[in-house]
């Protein structure tokens, strides 16, 4: 949680809180054996990285999609979803994305976390096993009860679709 504080003359000042680092559970498979375990690679980031568990190296033509193994299952608390997501760096160098994206996990979910990954590149892309493929975001899941009812407000953009910002 950040807070922020005008002080007269000082600007704004930002004060970090603390919160406490959440536990969440993570059985390996198999095919897991050997690869270290996921984390986040710097302190500030967000996203954990996910490693392909795939047993032998997969080769992605351009256009190919293809499902990569991560050998692990996650445990999340009830009000938590996982966000899976693409890499940055995967995407910019060479074209490599998630085609559901992002993907989700639910907190009930018990089955292997697998990665879609597609070539959108103009070349041959080889997933290796340990390489980082995809990251992982833990965000806080808001239920919602729809409720039908006749009319709705109006607002000024009204039914307008893609594009009708007004920019």
């Amino acid at each position: 949680m950040i807070a922020a504080e005008a002080g007269r003359g000082a600007g704004i000042k930002a004060m970090s809180v603390a919160k406490e680092q959440l536990s969440v559970l993570v059985k390996t498979l198999p095919h897991f054996e050997g690869l270290p375990l996921p984390q986040h690679m710097t302190e500030g980031a967000s996203g954990i990285d996910l490693l392909a568990a795939c047993q032998e190296p997969v080769t992605l033509q351009p256009g190919d999609r293809a499902l990569i193994p991560t050998g692990i299952i996650i445990a999340l608390p009830k009000h938590l979803e996982a966000q899976i997501r693409p890499r940055s760096g995967l995407a910019i160098k060479h074209g490599i994305t998630l085609l559901n994206t992002p993907g989700t996990i639910d907190s009930d979910y018990r089955g292997e976390i697998q990665i879609i990954l597609i070539n959108h590149g103009k070349e041959v892309f080889t997933v290796t096993r340990g390489m980082r493929i995809a990251q992982m975001v833990l965000a806080e899941v808001v239920k919602a009860k729809l409720e039908v009812v006749d009319n709705l407000d109006g607002t000024r953009r009204g039914a307008g679709g893609f594009g009708h910002t007004g920019h």
